[in-house]
């Protein structure tokens, strides 16, 4: 690899992450301005994941026809685009179709870059390339609350398209260093033709489902939890609306210095014990959040939830060589990429129905529902491994 692949790749994941905290930080300022309700932001989000979900599934091919380089600045200059777009929006239809390119570009990225360093780079990385993205994530809240400051919602996401935009340019510059850097191929039978295996195959292999399922999960929390940390901050807690969307930040730097510190870890720690520490602090985050001081310590709460999330995606993902193989790695990060998505889909605008119609003190319990999920569906998981493991030996 060449020795300035990697910090390219790493500020693909900062582009990545910037947007995707952005909506969830400023709809209590966004809503009134465009005469939307409060469950409504789940219709966008749920165009951004039918986006996402599609070219995730799609990413096999893209890729292989234009290489991860290209397929990485194109996806980076539609969210760009349309980050300019929500920023010039002024009805809530404008920006459900936005959301079409902004999910399009997102899914595309996520699965080819998982994919490209769970084959080409060790473990430390990957829990490093989320952390970049945890960058991105807990910066897009803080520029939305400077300007939600100094102005109004419009100027946060103009401001976070116009860093898009140099991300692009650095990308594009970057396109040679990719040149003829390719994923394995499915391997072809005693040395044949390659030969994809479709996906209904795949999700024969023992595990693969139970491994999707904790994805979902997991995506349930991070999302639903990333989304409505502002809402939640604000309507339960009492906490002004500016100062709502900066918290929402804490989530998000949870995150990052997280998977800084999950980069050092994994190299003492297997996949499935990084995975299992994360479910861990995820559960004395919600326990935290529940308890009689819970909207007291809120903040801290939101940063150990953070932490918890911190080292579960990147170690399933970077786990899915090794579990299921270099030939089909590209294939089931699409999947799960994809599943991921479905997660975002469903779970977090089913919690802004449960929170106009209901009430938004549901909030902790619902992540903690996920996450008992999560934990059954990875040790199933880990249960197949160790069985594949002692069929081996």
């Amino acid at each position: 690899m060449p020795a300035g692949l990697l910090p390219i790749i790493y500020l693909a994941f900062v582009a990545l992450g910037l947007p995707d905290s952005a909506i969830g930080s400023a709809w209590p300022a966004m809503a009134p301005s465009l005469g939307a309700s409060l469950s409504w932001v789940g219709a966008v989000t749920m165009i951004i994941s039918a986006g996402t979900i599609v070219s995730s599934l799609m990413s096999v091919r893209v890729v292989e026809r234009f290489g991860t380089g290209r397929v990485t600045a194109a996806s980076v200059l539609l969210t760009a685009l349309a980050l300019i777009g929500f920023s010039l929006s002024h009805e809530f239809w404008q920006l459900c179709l936005l959301a079409i390119p902004y999910g399009l570009g997102a899914g595309a990225v996520d699965a080819a870059l998982n994919a490209y360093v769970a084959v080409h780079y060790e473990s430390q990385h990957m829990s490093w390339l989320h952390c970049m993205w945890g960058v991105g994530a807990s910066g897009g809240p803080m520029i939305m609350g400077a300007c939600l400051g100094m102005g109004v919602w419009n100027d946060g996401f103009r401001a976070l398209g116009a860093i898009q935009l140099a991300i692009v340019a650095v990308l594009t510059l970057s396109l040679p260093l990719w040149r003829d850097r390719k994923l394995p191929k499915a391997k072809g039978r005693e040395g044949g033709a390659p030969v994809r295996r479709t996906r209904r195959e795949l999700l024969r292999i023992d595990g693969v489902v139970a491994v999707l399922l904790c994805f979902f999960c997991y995506c349930a929390v991070e999302g639903t939890c990333g989304n409505w940390a502002a809402s939640y901050s604000s309507l339960a807690a009492g906490v002004p609306t500016q100062t709502a969307a900066s918290w929402a930040s804490m989530f998000y730097i949870g995150i990052t210095v997280g998977r800084a510190l999950s980069g050092f870890l994994s190299l003492k720690c297997s996949d499935s014990q990084m995975i299992r520490l994360g479910q861990v602090l995820i559960a004395a985050g919600v326990l935290t959040m529940i308890s009689p001081w819970g909207h007291d310590v809120l903040a801290p709460a939101l940063v150990l939830i953070g932490l918890g999330c911190a080292p579960i995606y990147p170690s399933i993902i970077h786990a899915t060589p090794a579990r299921f193989g270099d030939d089909v790695a590209l294939e089931l990060t699409g999947m799960q990429m994809a599943i991921a998505y479905v997660g975002f889909l469903v779970c977090s605008p089913l919690f802004g129905v449960l929170a106009q119609y209901i009430s938004i003190d549901l909030y902790p319990y619902y992540l903690g529902v996920f996450l008992v999920v999560m934990v059954i569906a990875a040790e199933k998981v880990n249960r197949v491994q160790k069985t594949r493991a002692a069929r081996r030996a």
